[in-house]
């Protein structure tokens, strides 16, 4: 449910209409300032609210019913974009967000030099994967810890802020402490017990799109982040399981459009797992910035023929470069930049 309040009032005013309709029916409210007037979304049990009653008050303007299960990630609850900052560089604005590096962290020369080609060719995050979710247990499963040494040294020596993927919430401190934005992988999308505690938490969280969710399955996983008080979700598409067996997933580029029509959140498209194979990557990802993503999530390999996993959708750093050439050709076109 939201209420609109009529243009002109002071935030004291605002302030005070939701906090006596958070009193009174002991729901959550959170307030949006927008240009003309603001807003109070009420997130809880609306069942036993009376509407009528509500638009009684003096300064509401009229009050609309929100059918979607997600209030929070609801762009009725909040009409502009969220823009996330990670150091300085920002996540759903019109820069793309480039997140490139290769699926698992292998040792300090690979990771390393990973991450000063990406970042001469533009990246402005470097990914890699300390430990892996695999779906067989005898492939290789990361360097765990040491992996997440490791990316901190990457970060060290070029500057680039570190996206890593957790796969229990028993190290949640650690990746606090390590990574600037966790990520959290399609098999542990509605993993409840993993979002809640991450929702404690004040970092930015990569929110991948499960191996055969509904979009508003994925937007109910990022309301359980945002439940519990971190709003800084990005979502980020990488396929999902259809009937079709020639690429790894089926891209659903679509889900770019909807996102941006029900949610504020920031989107990203991951090419690289979603079609399996690297020389889909480029046009793919060139689909995704004309679709309006808001970034990309690439995977890149100094020598993907002998990766330790994924490396037939590896780029290899000379190919990451001429994707970027070609996005910043592209990215103006559809009103972005890199």
């Amino acid at each position: 449910m939201i209420l609109i309040l009529k243009p002109g009032l002071s935030r004291i005013a605002v302030e005070s209409v939701a906090k006596k309709v958070s009193e009174e029916y002991s729901v959550e409210t959170d307030i949006m300032f927008g240009v003309d007037c603001a807003t109070v979304g009420i997130i809880g049990d609306t069942s036993d609210i009376d509407m009528g009653k509500l638009e009684l008050n003096e300064n509401v303007d009229r009050v609309m019913r929100v059918s979607e299960p997600y209030k929070k990630a609801n762009r009725h609850f909040h009409s502009q974009n969220t823009v996330i900052n990670v150091e300085g560089r920002t996540i759903g604005d019109n820069k793309l967000a480039i997140i490139a590096g290769p699926c698992s962290v292998e040792n300090e020369e690979q990771i390393v030099g990973i991450a000063k080609r990406i970042k001469e060719s533009g990246a402005g995050f470097l990914r890699g994967g300390a430990f892996k979710p695999r779906t067989s247990p005898y492939s290789f499963q990361g360097l765990g810890e040491e992996g997440l040494d490791l990316l901190i040294e990457a970060k060290r020596q070029t500057g680039l802020p570190i996206v890593s993927e957790i796969m229990s919430p028993s190290y949640i401190d650690r990746f606090v402490d390590s990574v600037d934005i966790i990520q959290v992988g399609a098999r542990n999308m509605q993993n409840f017990d993993l979002l809640k505690e991450l929702g404690k938490t004040r970092k930015p969280i990569l929110l991948k799109r499960g191996l055969s969710s509904t979009i508003e399955e994925w937007l109910m996983s990022a309301e359980y982040i945002m439940a519990e008080g971190n709003n800084e979700v990005i979502l980020c598409e990488r396929g999902i399981r259809t009937f079709e067996k020639y690429t790894r997933n089926t891209l659903d580029l679509s889900s770019i459009l909807v996102i941006k029509k029900q949610s504020h959140l920031p989107i990203l498209v991951d090419p690289s797992h979603a079609t399996g194979y690297a020389w889909m990557v480029e046009p793919m990802a060139l689909a995704a910035i004309a679709a309006g993503a808001d970034g990309l999530l690439i995977e890149v390999h100094n020598d993907p023929v002998h990766a330790l996993s994924d490396g037939q959708q590896s780029l290899t750093p000379n190919q990451f470069d001429e994707l970027m050439k070609k996005s910043k050709q592209v990215a103006p076109l559809f009103n972005k930049e890199i």
